[in-house]
């Protein structure tokens, strides 16, 4: 069987995030495929791998591995990221202790190359995976050691740790190897979930953030009559980044917005989500006015049509490049929702920090869109008291014990709560 060819991924750390258009082609096709997340994850390993920007060994490490584990996952046992788990990672390791002799190579070759005259860069098709080992010319055999295996695992963990923060997936299968493997005792090689990514924004936070972006709506409408919808859009429904923003195969519309025939009650469907699923959640009567103000702002109808293919998050007119505002298609991608929604942290930031707030302004700077989501949650369990099974469902969890993580009381409430506990609660009936 001949072996799919290995295609470098990441560029170094001064071009990735401008992309590479046969990388970006070979990302699309994937994605067009039953690898429908391949897309997504390329965005969300981009990003993460730019976090790595001020440790350049981290970097090269970093995208070396992540590189190698993509291609396993898309070309060798063809599943999406989100659907690896334990047993798939004992799998992948294997794969790594005894690679195809095709893919080991015995001296340093760069990743991408460069075009002198045209000062293009491609991936280079001479780059392999796993480096092995020659001494006077005689070719050793392929070893992987046990810190070798143990920084891949972690490098992988660590990857993993950052895909639940971002709400791609739920579970770490890296770690969970890891735990059940002969290394589990060793606790420097243990990497957990950094707790920033599931923080939610105080109450008081929150409020900055949305007299913030009401604000801006007001004072420049061009520009954030849709930041105030998309904000309101993801609290209100626990939206991921990923669902509201455009990648190959998806690109959101108005009649994601549903009415039920017979009840009157407005959905939002999520054709696809993580791990291929779909799900409708439930519009709040708040969303819904949010909705009819951003489309009359949009010279639309109150509410969409069920069959209405106008995108949901219309990106702005770029001055001579003759793309109108409300064009089929034209919703904004990740990096620049991420982008526009990390402005208005920004600014609620500075604006509570202004009114002497210190700490919760550096709190808020830590913190991202996905955070919105998790806030969303928080708020609706612990301060509107709906049903963990209704948040679950909306939330897309897979667990309700997932959700029940988002539970959130303080020693205050909890003895307060405990003062009128009856020892018998038959007592006094007669």
């Amino acid at each position: 069987m001949q072996l799919p060819q290995v295609i470098p991924l990441f560029d170094s750390i001064d071009f990735i995030q401008i992309g590479n258009p046969l990388v970006n082609q070979h990302i699309t096709q994937l994605s067009l495929g039953e690898l429908d997340e391949a897309g997504l994850v390329f965005e969300l390993a981009t990003d993460w791998l730019f976090e790595q920007k001020y440790n350049e060994n981290n970097y090269k490490a970093y995208r070396s591995e992540l590189t190698t584990f993509l291609h396993w996952c898309f070309d060798v046992i063809k599943l999406n990221v989100s659907a690896i788990g334990r047993r798939e990672v004992g799998l992948y390791i294997e794969y790594c202790k005894n690679p195809p002799t095709e893919l080991i190579g015995y001296f340093n070759v760069a990743q991408f190359k460069q075009d002198k005259a045209s000062g293009e860069r491609t991936p280079n098709p001479s780059w392999l995976p796993f480096r092995g080992k020659k001494v006077d010319g005689q070719i050793l055999p392929y070893v992987l050691s046990d810190s070798a295996l143990k920084t891949k695992v972690a490098i992988l963990s660590s990857f993993y740790s950052y895909l639940m923060g971002e709400d791609y997936c739920e579970k770490n299968p890296a770690q969970m190897w890891l735990n059940k493997s002969r290394f589990s005792s060793k606790q420097k090689y243990r990497l957990n979930t950094d707790d920033d990514n599931q923080l939610a924004f105080t109450e008081l936070q929150w409020s900055y953030i949305m007299s913030t972006v009401e604000k801006l709506a007001k004072a420049q409408p061009e520009l954030h009559q849709r930041s105030l919808f998309l904000i309101k859009l993801i609290y209100s429904c626990y939206l991921r980044v990923s669902e509201v923003s455009a990648r190959a195969g998806y690109s959101p519309v108005m009649s994601q917005f549903k009415q039920n025939r017979q009840t009157g009650i407005w959905s939002f469907h999520i054709p696809k989500s993580k791990g291929g699923k779909s799900r409708s959640v439930a519009v709040s009567k708040a969303l819904l006015d949010a909705l009819t103000q951003y489309r009359i702002y949009l010279k639309l109808s109150p509410l969409p049509s069920s069959n209405e293919q106008h995108p949901l998050i219309v990106r702005q007119k770029a001055a001579g490049r003759g793309r109108e505002v409300g064009a089929i298609n034209a919703n904004l991608g990740i990096r620049q929702i991420r982008e526009e929604v990390d402005k208005i942290i920004e600014i609620a930031a500075n604006s509570i920090e202004n009114d002497g707030f210190i700490e919760d302004a550096q709190q808020m700077r830590g913190l991202s869109i996905h955070n919105i989501r998790h806030t969303g949650i928080t708020h609706d369990i612990n301060i509107n008291g709906r049903p963990l099974s209704h948040v679950q469902a909306d939330a897309g969890h897979e667990s309700i014990d997932t959700t029940s993580q988002y539970l959130h009381t303080t020693q205050i409430e909890r003895h307060e709560s405990a003062q009128n506990k009856p020892l018998d609660y038959l007592q006094g009936i007669e």
